[in-house]
């Protein structure tokens, strides 16, 4: 059975570090690298807990995008975190996040109960995961919860936020035949029917999101073409159609092999995107609230060696 680390509500970032950074890193234009990426073996480490970090949090935090971790996911089923430590730069968290997750795919963090924490912003709570056997399981305070079967018909499953509306976290799957379907969260991980909302999504070789990039308060998407075309599909917070007709935001994609939002990284209550590159660099193009340029020039935080990671969220 795969685990999570015994965290106090996974997904969200650390406050053991909150006395180690001091604010003035909310300053800082420029993001620091992080340490290259390696699978870990042995007993896990002490759980950590698992809160913002003083340095993300601006002194007047407010809602907007989800300021969350990110997390890397070895075959080997261990799952290391990376916490956000201001302007962009991000810290390896000591230890594992996770261990026994092998034969998982399309995790994706979420925010289920779509409320805010004490410091007034929203962060992921945990993580869904696709297992081998098509079960969608979900991995929080305790023990890993098992959603239900069928989920191998979905070659990507993806929370881009708050899709539909309310005030959890929702779910996409993109079926075999590329149609598009929504699922609504219920507040405590567990989701409602699916609602068909879309055809053709199979000609995008990647999609992310996580929360707003545009600046209006809506969860946003963006895909990838096979062409390397980055579109940008805006929310509209109606649950039945929750995004307008797509615009195209960017060129030349295919250099990376991997996109994805953890959220905000950079404290700033924008989505922010990370991209990595077939060298395994990791890059992050910050959101700026705009709808025809929504991302900024990209930045290096991870130096070679991320592609030692199956998958990223």
């Amino acid at each position: 059975m795969a685990n999570s680390s015994g965290l106090n509500r996974m997904g969200v970032l650390s406050r053991v570090t909150v006395a180690a950074i001091t604010a003035g890193l909310l300053a800082t234009t420029t993001a620091a690298v992080a340490a290259e990426p390696g699978a870990t073996a042995g007993a896990p480490a002490a759980p950590q807990s698992d809160r913002v970090s003083a340095a993300a949090v601006s002194a007047t935090a407010a809602s907007g995008a989800a300021l969350n971790n990110l997390y890397g996911w070895h075959t080997n089923g261990d799952i290391i975190g990376y916490t956000p430590v201001g302007g962009g730069s991000i810290q390896r968290i000591a230890g594992r996040q996770g261990w026994g997750w092998v034969g998982y795919k399309n995790f994706t963090q979420a925010d289920t109960d779509g409320q805010p924490e004490s410091e007034g912003w929203y962060h992921a709570d945990g993580w869904y995961a696709v297992n081998s056997a098509g079960r969608l399981h979900y991995a929080s305070n305790g023990p890993v919860r098992d959603l239900g079967g069928g989920w191998n018909a979905y070659n990507k499953v993806i929370s881009a936020g708050n899709t539909g509306g309310g005030a959890p976290d929702d779910v996409l799957a993109r079926d075999g035949s590329g149609v598009l379907w929504h699922y609504l969260g219920n507040g405590n991980a567990s989701l409602t029917q699916r609602y068909r909302i879309g055809t053709g999504w199979n000609a995008y070789t990647q999609i992310a999101g996580k929360g707003d990039v545009t600046g209006d308060g809506r969860a946003d998407l963006v895909a990838r073409d096979r062409s390397g075309v980055l579109w940008l599909y805006k929310g509209t917070g109606n649950y039945r159609a929750p995004f307008s007709g797509r615009s195209r935001i960017g060129s030349g994609w295919n250099m990376y092999n991997t996109l994805v939002s953890p959220g905000d990284l950079t404290g700033d209550r924008r989505a922010d995107l990370v991209a990595r590159d077939s060298a395994g660099a990791l890059w992050l193009y910050k959101g700026n609230g705009s709808s025809s340029t929504p991302y900024t020039t990209r930045t290096k935080i991870g130096t070679s060696g991320w592609n030692g990671f199956r998958g990223l969220f």
